[in-house]
């Protein structure tokens, strides 16, 4: 890792540390040991079994995708690094912008193209942004009049991730449904645009734009042909998401509370909406300020949700860092393909 990235990792440490001196600072050590002692070790290893299985159907979902008559029969571990490299890179960049590069670089490492990477990558994107519609539009309908009521406050940043993440989307969807539409779109907000800026910068900007909308709507064509990858890459996407969205579930469980599943799954995507909006790295003080105030609603004792929020933030954030750092120091056998 280079030095901008080393100070994503001092950065993600320093706001982490101190959210949790503030958290602990107010909390007597009886009451976390007391909490502690309730934590059932079963279930809380469960807790990390699941994120883990996670990123098993992340790899998985990419060696779906990989298959075809001449690709190289590379080892399991080729393709599992990729997606601990991904939680490495998202942790330490603002926004999780590296995770996309980093995970293309793990991919030529392996002996891939990088054509062919990059449209794995686009491919397993599609499939992703897709199924997380569904989730977010469910916890929306379902879950935001709850968060609204109790959390005014709050219920505004959810808003905006929820609007952020629907327009990706929706420019997602209408590349892939409307192409010509989108490029006369494109076009019109480019004329629009030279109005106000350079038109060097913006002619760079339109090429770009257009090479997504290409690119979006290539892969997508490729996607109807691959009924049977396009299939088994969802059904994998759902599992993966599902394991994720039910660790906050898995540590109230291990900490001997009970909770619905669905309610606990509702609040935990909106958490995510939440950090969408936190330029830090990592969304650092917002992801742990949002559980706090949202699972206060299902934990009454403070010790409790500062332990339970630990837990939760070590398994979805740290456990992924310290195995993308893994990922990161041992590569695997370059092997090419046929074509």
């Amino acid at each position: 890792m280079n030095k901008k990235e080393w100070w994503g990792v001092l950065v993600v440490l320093a706001v982490s540390a101190l959210v949790l001196y503030l958290d602990l600072k107010n909390t007597p050590v009886a009451t976390l040991l007391a909490a502690a002692s309730k934590i059932v070790p079963w279930r809380l290893l469960l807790t990390f079994l699941a994120m883990f299985l996670s990123f098993v159907c992340e790899a998985g979902i990419l060696r779906v995708l990989a298959e075809k008559p001449g690709a190289a029969k590379r080892s399991w571990w080729s393709y599992q690094r990729i997606p601990l490299i991904q939680a490495l890179f998202n942790g330490i960049t603002p926004m999780a912008t590296g995770g996309q590069p980093s995970q293309l670089a793990a991919m030529v490492e392996m002996g891939m193209k990088g054509g062919r990477a990059t449209s794995l990558l686009m491919m397993k994107f599609i499939i992703y942004q897709l199924v997380v519609l569904f989730a977010y539009l469910t916890s929306f309908i379902f879950g935001f009049r709850l968060v609204a009521t109790k959390f005014a406050g709050l219920a505004v940043f959810i808003l905006l991730g929820f609007l952020m993440h629907l327009s990706s989307i929706i420019l997602l969807l209408v590349a892939m449904f409307a192409h010509d539409w989108c490029r006369k779109a494109v076009a019109w907000c480019m004329r629009l645009l030279r109005k106000f800026m350079k038109k060097a910068t913006v002619d760079k900007l339109e090429r770009g734009t257009l090479d997504q909308v290409e690119a979006f709507y290539r892969e997508s064509q490729v996607l109807k042909q691959e009924k049977r990858k396009l299939a088994a890459a969802t059904a994998l996407t759902v599992v993966q998401l599902l394991l994720y969205y039910s660790i906050p579930y898995l540590t109230l469980w291990s900490l001997g509370l009970s909770a619905s599943w669905a309610n606990v799954t509702l609040m935990t995507i909106m958490i995510i909406m939440f950090m969408a909006v936190i330029p830090l790295p990592g969304a650092s003080g917002g992801a742990e300020f949002s559980f706090q105030t949202l699972f206060a609603s299902f934990i009454d004792q403070s010790g409790t949700l500062v332990l339970a929020m630990f837990i939760w933030r070590f398994a979805t954030y740290f456990f992924g860092m310290l195995l993308g750092v893994i990922g990161w120091t041992f590569k695997p056998k370059k092997l090419q393909d046929a074509d």
